[in-house]
């Protein structure tokens, strides 16, 4: 499993209609795998996220979704970026990741975090707990899921949660890979060292070589070379042919963010500018190189929240990005 260069469609409000909704998905899917990203992505929300838009926005159920973009692509790896623990019982997400691998033909991977959009789990009656209480459950949930991928029976007496002899059949594989995705440098970071094949991570490009030393810290903790643990950055791509078009947008995207910002945690809200990378193809190349893989990240994951939908936009992420991360 290898992840270098991934799409993230974190927004589905550029359908005319319902009914035209997920042929967009589709397209933007296909052309994804046509341009050569390695994985597509859905985010793992009910309803949409402040800094992209109001809560009443379209916003798709991720494994359904994803399940879906199977049968309309062919090598292309699947994933929610990321799955919040919170919203499902750890040996039921382990069979329905499972499932869309063998659904497929083994082109799933589980990205998983501890979940932290308070909205969503109160109105939808989903217990949130405190931080503390979130990577507690994410730390036993693993220890239940991790078993389940590779074939084993586990059982497990936690505070959060139990199985018994817990079975996971039909697999394709044993080694269906894992990502953690997220910016703390203790928990996550340990975690990831601890579980993971892939960290993707959220946080400014000024701090990277930060939160790289971080990382290799967690793993020496554990004995792990890091370079057995890949890693990416999660990128809001703002990419037009004319440069002043692409700057246009994100001007307006920012007075369109507006006070939706504050509902974010404090370190996703102070990211947000700083992880936009924005321009022409040359430009944006530039800036990914300058600010991300000169620091020794391993590779992209982007989002183009304002102009993914338009025929050829992905298409031309790919021609700019691809040459970047092979």
């Amino acid at each position: 499993m290898s992840i270098r260069l991934g799409y993230q469609m974190p927004n589905f409000s550029h359908a005319g209609s319902v009914r035209d909704l997920f042929p967009s998905v589709i397209a933007q899917a296909k052309e994804a795998e046509a341009a050569g990203f390695d994985t597509t992505f859905v985010m793992d929300h009910f309803y949409q996220l402040p800094v992209i838009g109001p809560p009443d926005e379209p916003m798709l159920e991720a494994y359904t979704t994803l399940a879906a973009l199977a049968t309309a692509t062919e090598s292309i790896q699947l994933s929610a970026l990321v799955t919040g623990n919170t919203y499902r019982n750890p040996a039921v997400l382990a069979k329905t990741v499972t499932t869309l691998d063998v659904v497929s033909g083994g082109r799933a991977v589980l990205g998983i975090g501890a979940g932290w959009y308070e909205l969503e789990h109160r109105q939808y009656g989903l217990e949130f707990g405190t931080f503390t209480d979130r990577f507690a459950r994410l730390d036993e949930a693993l220890q239940i899921i991790v078993p389940m991928l590779r074939g084993q029976r586990p059982s497990f007496d936690g505070a959060w949660y139990h199985a018994e002899d817990a079975m996971n059949e039909p697999r394709m594989r044993d080694d269906l890979p894992i990502l953690l995705g997220g910016g703390g440098e203790k928990k996550t970071f340990a975690l990831a060292a601890r579980y993971a094949d892939h960290l993707n991570i959220i946080c400014h490009a000024a701090q990277l070589p930060q939160k790289l030393a971080a990382l290799h810290e967690r793993c020496a903790e554990i004995g792990r070379d890091p370079a057995t643990l890949e890693t990416s950055y999660l990128a809001t791509v703002i990419l037009d042919e004319d440069g002043d078009r692409a700057r246009k947008h994100q001007a307006d995207l920012l007075e369109k963010q507006g006070d939706e910002l504050a509902a974010l945690p404090v370190e996703l809200r102070a990211s947000q500018s700083d992880r936009q990378f924005v321009g022409n193809p040359d430009d944006v190349a530039e800036q990914l190189q300058r600010r991300v893989l000169d620091h020794g990240i391993d590779g992209l994951i982007i989002n183009m929240v304002v102009n993914g939908h338009e025929p050829g936009i992905v298409d031309l992420a790919g021609r700019t990005l691809r040459p970047l991360v092979q």
